[in-house]
């Protein structure tokens, strides 16, 4: 499974990828801000987003709206990686069209299998 992550955090970039490669088995490729993310899937399809919510510039809702118009993402989760779990705000984020929501700080011996948990949820394989 091929993950794309977003934040614009290089320190979180760089704990997420090695988490998934080396715990989860997965590749992973990382976007520092949602503009980088929207040139990098007009190249490359993933199997799952895995976005921060909270960057400048172009924020996790703004580049989840623009993801969600382009034919080549339909059917790939989305799932925001935010410290703002409030049971409000996750609702708004769900609303919005994320697939899940991930609170940071997440747990690195977990996050694998929770990505791979909503992939198979979404794929109708869970």
């Amino acid at each position: 499974m091929h993950v794309l992550c977003v934040d614009d955090e290089p320190d979180i970039l760089e704990v997420v990828q090695l988490v998934l490669e080396n715990m989860g088995g997965l590749k992973v490729s990382c976007a520092n801000g949602g503009a980088k993310a929207l040139a990098w899937v007009a190249e490359t399809v993933p199997d799952l987003i895995l976005m921060d919510v909270m960057m400048p510039g172009m924020d996790g809702p703004t580049t989840l709206g623009e993801m969600q118009k382009l034919p080549q993402l339909a059917g790939v989760p989305i799932v925001f990686m935010t410290a703002r779990v409030q049971a409000k705000e996750v609702r708004e984020y769900l609303a919005l069209g994320a697939d899940a929501v991930i609170s940071k700080p997440f747990n690195p011996m977990t996050l694998s299998n929770e990505i791979k948990a909503i992939w198979s949820k979404k794929r109708g394989l869970g």
